[in-house]
C-alpha cells in the first residue's frame, strides 16, 4: 500500500492540466477547513470550491469497483468507511459554505474540468 500515491496520480495530473488550460488557478492538496483534518485534491479558496479525485477501488465506484478476492471483508469494510468519511466531508464543507466537486478517476479529464469550471466561475472575482 505504500506505493499507492496520495497525490499527483495520472488522473489527477490530467485533471489539473485541463483545469489549468482553462485559465483557472488552484491550490493542490489543501485543507479547505483548518479545523477538519481532510485534504482536498484541488481547492479554489476564493470561490470556496473543493475538488476531490476519487479512486474507483478505494471509494467504491458504482461502475468500476471490484470486490477484493483476498481478505474481502476487510476491504469491503475499508471502502464502506471511506464512503462514510466522504459523505461526512461533503456535509462539513457544505455547512461551512463550500461547494464540493467529486470526480471519479475514470472520468474524462476535459469533461470533469468543465464541471469544476462551472462550479468555480460564478464565484470568481476580477
Amino acid at each position: 500500500m505504500r506505493s499507492n500515491k496520495g497525490r499527483d496520480t495520472k488522473p489527477e495530473l490530467a485533471l489539473r492540466r485541463a483545469i489549468h488550460a482553462m485559465g483557472l488557478r488552484y491550490r493542490v492538496s489543501y485543507r479547505p477547513l483548518k479545523s477538519v483534518r481532510r485534504t482536498a485534491d484541488l481547492v479554489f479558496t476564493k470561490a470556496k470550491v473543493a475538488v476531490f479525485m476519487d479512486g474507483c477501488f478505494w471509494h467504491g465506484c458504482p461502475v468500476h469497483h471490484t470486490v477484493a478476492v483476498t481478505n474481502a471483508s476487510f476491504w469491503a469494510e475499508k471502502v464502506r468507511r471511506t464512503r462514510e468519511r466522504d459523505a461526512e466531508t461533503d456535509r462539513l464543507l457544505h455547512e461551512a459554505g463550500w461547494h464540493v466537486v467529486r470526480v471519479w478517476e475514470h472520468e474524462d479529464p476535459a469533461e470533469a474540468a468543465l464541471r469544476v469550471a462551472s462550479a468555480v466561475r460564478p464565484h470568481r472575482t476580477h
